[in-house]
């Protein structure tokens, strides 16, 4: 169980929200300054009154190093609440310890709230407020500490808010799952996590993004409405300059006018090479706005935030973008990994059912791929599309997630295994363009995936059974398994302009059991 850290400046709630937190979660509470009063066998005053404030600043560097699990534990301490003081994680080592244990919140308020929450405290308890004017003194403190508050993702503004809504949101920060993604010079961080759409602003900052600069807010004409006003919110709170962009939804928009157009609003809104592209939508929106990032300006910052289940477990994970030609999908593209991605389930309650559903194809591909668990627990549980909601989805998110981060990490450039992430797509992008795109991604997946899986048994890799059990769920899913009636010729033609051909053979993916899966020319 990791820890729950509330930092900020002074007077912002740490104390009072941590124990609330403490009390309502069943954890133990720990106040840093009192922890350090006590070791010492004296107030904090006292502290920078007899040995100084560097003499202080040790003490929390020590306590700091306990609690990450550094110092006399071989392990963290996990399972706290803790508060720390108001400087404890200026110091990036002591931040960095601290992000290591758990879910960092900074907690902030406005300057007149800071003084009334403070007034009459300030000379006794409050060593660097014992001074002629306290409200010069926090603004100068809070300018000082402002970059290494910018540098914790999660923030809550108390002011105007009681304690339990500041609870209630800590509550919901602290249940975010973070997964890191490695890749050739540099990592990034994907949050998942209910709620987490007002947070994009934050969670930027902290992955190094400068405030100040523009924002190319991608969306298209459905996904805007709902959620646009809320993420345009958190860039500006958070000291960003958005300006909104759109680009038409559906696969046949996937192309290179689309981005030329993007191209466009990119200038007008006078994006420039500090700026940053934000896709806010789903897969298609992701793909087209992550190549204009890639190639506008030799490349700007990326950020993904997906909207559709498909998004959130597929396109939005891995660095890969493009386009299609009417050849075949994604012919064109580039590597472009994001600097963040942010995965708020809760906007999956505005979609259709279709659209959980072709999400669940890629979920059910990455359980055949790599976690035969979560593969047993579709099976175990199909049909519930109200299980798709809360904590529960973000946990199957993380599970399918975690198969690709390790495939991806393992090849970023797709010279090799990470072609496994292909099963089902070598059948599945020849149906999706002989229909014109008119079946949906994750019901062409569905469809390639029972074919890869018979052509498995017919070739001897895989027994029978294997096809029958992975039909059987997708169907349970309500995914379609039976090929729409195009001509077999036609298929095999459309196959062969597919980017995963080699030479003129064409390479498949084929489970050969739940978590095994071989790449194979010669069929």
């Amino acid at each position: 169980m990791s820890n729950i850290v509330l930092t900020g400046f002074m007077g912002t709630g740490k104390s009072v929200v941590g124990r609330e937190v403490a009390s309502t979660l069943g954890r133990k509470f720990v106040d840093m300054d009192e922890e350090i009063e006590a070791r010492a066998g004296k107030s904090i005053l006292e502290i920078f009154a007899q040995d100084g404030e560097a003499a202080f600043r040790e003490m929390e560097a020590a306590l700091c190093l306990e609690l990450g699990g550094e110092g006399l534990h071989p392990g963290p301490v996990e399972g706290l609440v803790i508060a720390t003081g108001g400087g404890a994680l200026v110091n990036p080592a002591n931040r960095a310890l601290m992000m290591q244990s758990g879910t960092v919140i900074c907690l902030s308020c406005s300057t007149d709230e800071i003084l009334q929450r403070l007034e009459g405290t300030a000379n006794s308890d409050r060593p660097l407020l014992d001074v002629a004017d306290p409200r010069a003194e926090i603004e100068g403190l809070l300018e000082v500490r402002r970059r290494a508050y910018e540098a914790i993702p999660w923030q809550i503004d108390t002011t105007g808010l009681s304690v339990e809504e500041v609870v209630a949101q800590v509550e919901r920060i602290a249940a975010v799952v973070t997964l890191s993604v490695r890749y050739p010079g540099g990592q990034y961080d994907i949050h998942l996590g209910s709620g987490l759409l007002a947070h994009v602003g934050g969670a930027m900052r902290a992955a190094g993004i400068p405030r100040d600069t523009r924002v190319a807010l991608v969306s298209n004409p459905y996904v805007a409405p709902l959620f646009g006003a809320e993420v345009e919110g958190s860039l500006r709170e958070a000291g960003f300059e958005p300006f909104r962009c759109s680009v038409p939804d559906g696969e046949e928009h996937k192309t290179i006018n689309t981005v030329a157009e993007l191209y466009s609003q990119f200038l007008k809104g006078k994006l420039d090479r500090s700026g940053s592209v934000l896709a806010l939508g789903g897969g298609v929106t992701g793909d087209v706005a992550g190549f204009a990032a890639a190639t506008f300006m030799r490349g700007v910052h990326f950020v993904q935030v997906p909207t559709t289940l498909l998004a959130m477990v597929d396109a939005s994970v891995g660095g890969k973008t493009g386009v299609d030609l009417p050849q075949g999908k994604n012919l064109v593209g580039a590597f472009k990994q994001p600097v963040l991605v942010l995965v708020d389930p809760s906007m999956l309650a505005t979609l259709p059912e279709a659209e959980i559903r072709c999400g669940l194809a890629e979920i059910i591909k990455h359980s055949i791929l790599g976690d035969p668990g979560l593969f047993a627990e579709l099976e175990a549980n199909a049909g519930a599309l109200s299980s798709w909601q809360g904590q529960e989805a973000v946990t199957r998110i993380a599970r399918a997630l975690r198969v690709k981060i390790q495939i991806v990490e393992g090849d970023p450039y797709e010279g090799g295994r990470r072609a496994v992430l292909n099963l089902g797509h070598t059948v599945g992008h020849a149906l999706e363009k002989l229909g014109g795109y008119s079946m949906s991604h994750g019901q062409a997946v569905s469809i390639g995936m029972v074919a890869a899986a018979r052509l498995a048994a017919q070739l001897g890799m895989a027994k029978p059974a294997l096809a029958r059990r992975i039909e059987s769920v997708l169907s349970a899913w309500g995914l379609p398994v039976e090929c729409p009636p195009f001509e077999p010729d036609a298929i095999y033609a459309a196959m062969a302009h597919d980017k995963k051909t080699r030479g003129r053979q064409l390479r498949w993916v084929l489970p050969i059991a739940i978590g095994q899966v071989e790449i194979v020319s010669d069929v």
